[in-house]
């Protein structure tokens, strides 16, 4: 196998954590984005979606979304479980890691790809070029701000964790879009008590691995 990444990014941040408290440890090459590296000739005939992470294995399969990459490696590594060990565990983790995503982490991008000058004609990954809309980033501020609210609401009922007692994928996926917001200047606000007081657990959780 052998994995393709970016380490600044938020999405290889994703992965690098899940990696990280597995103890997985697979062949990596840095693609510089900043340079545009994803976007060439080289990497498009490796991965088509121009797109990072990306892991490649043996018999020349691409996976190229974050969940499909963690969950071949959990079935491969399956001690530490992160995306749950009983059927209701994977399918809470599942629920959660979907609002993170379509509430924090979709806003996030919204408001960067249509506002930051290094997105220019990219305002959507992948293959696709289109510009930015001005607009957008303005609503994606205001979606991340309500979804920030609705986040310290859904952890005041005393929750360790997104989906129970135990760190999921969806805990690393709301902790790194946490950090992935101060890049629009619309990080999670101080008075959202039970929300920073879970950041903190997951930071935790990630720093004893």
């Amino acid at each position: 196998m052998k994995l393709y990444t970016y380490d600044p990014a938020p999405s290889p941040q994703r992965l690098t954590h899940f990696m990280r408290y597995k103890g997985i440890e697979i062949d990596t090459q840095q693609i510089d984005m900043m340079g545009g590296e994803h976007l060439g000739d080289e990497y498009r005939a490796i991965v088509p979606e121009r797109t990072v992470p990306a892991l490649v294995l043996d018999d020349g399969t691409v996976l190229a979304e974050v969940i499909g990459i963690c969950t071949y490696l959990e079935a491969l590594y399956p001690e530490k479980p992160l995306l749950g060990a009983t059927a209701l565990e994977k399918g809470l983790v599942s629920c959660w890691d979907h609002k993170v995503l379509t509430m924090l982490f979709m806003a996030v991008a919204e408001a960067l790809r249509n506002s930051s000058p290094g997105f220019k004609g990219r305002a959507l990954p992948g293959p696709l070029d289109l510009e930015q809309i001005p607009a957008l980033a303005e609503r994606g501020k205001l979606r991340l701000q309500w979804g920030w609210e609705q986040f310290d609401r859904f952890l005041g009922d005393g929750r360790q964790f997104l989906a129970g007692d135990n760190i999921s994928l969806a805990d690393i996926d709301l902790s790194v879009c946490a950090g992935f917001s101060g890049w629009v200047k619309c990080s999670p606000p101080e008075e959202l008590g039970n929300l920073h007081g879970y950041l903190d657990r997951v930071s935790t959780e990630l720093g004893k691995a």
